[in-house]
This record gives C-alpha cells, structure tokens and sequence, in this order.
C-alpha cells in the first residue's frame, strides 16, 4: 500500500464557499490536479453553481473561474494509506487543518462535502464550530452509480451561498 497526500489549498481571501472531498484519486495523483478522472463529474456538477462551463476550460481556467465565483477546493484527508481511488479503502489517514483553513477565510460561509466520506471526516473536525453552514453533497465519483441529473440538484443548491447577502 502507497501513502497518497491531497494538494494544496485552492482558496483566497473572498472564498465563500469550500468544497472538500475525501483524498484524490490515482488518476488525479498521477495528474496532478484536482478531479483528474474523465467519468468523475465534479466540473459537470460545479458549472451551474459557479455559472460557467468549467468542463470546457483548461485546468488552470477552471480554477481561477471557481476562484472568481468565491468557491474553494480541498481534501479533509492530508495523508493516508489505500489502494486504488475508493474512499472506504482509506486506512491511517491525517487529516488536514479544515478549522483552521476555515478560519483564515474571512469570508468563508459554508463548506460542502464532496461524497459520505468526506462528509463524515469533515465533521468531525469541524465539530464545536458553528460559524459555517456544513453541506453533505452526493459524491462525484464514477464510483458513485447515481446519475448526474440525480446528483445536480443537491449541486446547484451551492448557488445560494455565493448569492445571499453577506
């Protein structure tokens, strides 16, 4: 078994909105980039809430366009051991810092969790806080059978925090 790390941080100071998954896969490790999988529908999912097509953009344009619609992007997980991509493979994880990522984002509102297990974990660390709305999302992954239209209503609800008043 392999110990995989999450990526750094995609956030400034005007996110409103985080969004964290468990870990990356091995496709997006290998890549080097967030939601690497061709079948995972995170980008697809995101595009109504941030009001642009990410799916169509490169990499780096996809996140400054989230970056522009106040949304940011991590892991809970900062390390751990699992064979293959499948979050209930995940053993002896680290987590990251969310409270204090979170707390250096003045403008930080809510945070959703891409998938049960990132949910699960994210929670955990953010238990005793309640500055934040905590978001369960249906997972992205490839892995998770239920269609994309299944899943997009959960999505676009995100929308909501990027528009309310401050």
């Amino acid at each position: 078994m392999t110990l995989k790390r999450s990526f750094a941080p995609v956030v400034d100071a005007h996110t409103r909105l985080l969004i964290c998954g468990s870990l990356p896969g091995d496709r997006s490790l290998a890549a080097g980039r967030y939601y690497a999988h061709p079948q995972n529908q995170f980008w697809r999912l995101l595009s109504p809430v941030a009001a642009v097509d990410l799916a169509a953009l490169e990499y780096e344009q996809r996140l400054a366009a989230m970056r522009a619609a106040r949304i940011g992007l991590w892991d809970v997980v900062s390390s751990a051991m699992r064979p293959g991509s499948r979050d209930a493979a995940i053993r002896d994880h680290t987590a990251n810092d969310l409270p204090a990522l979170a707390a250096g984002l003045p403008d930080l509102r809510a945070i959703a969790f891409n998938g049960g297990t990132a949910y699960r974990l994210g929670i955990r660390q953010m238990a005793g806080i309640d500055r934040y709305a905590l978001i369960a999302l249906p997972s992205s992954s490839p892995l998770h059978t239920v269609g994309v239209a299944a899943k997009q209503a959960a999505w676009s609800a995100l929308r909501s925090v990027l528009t309310s008043a401050p």
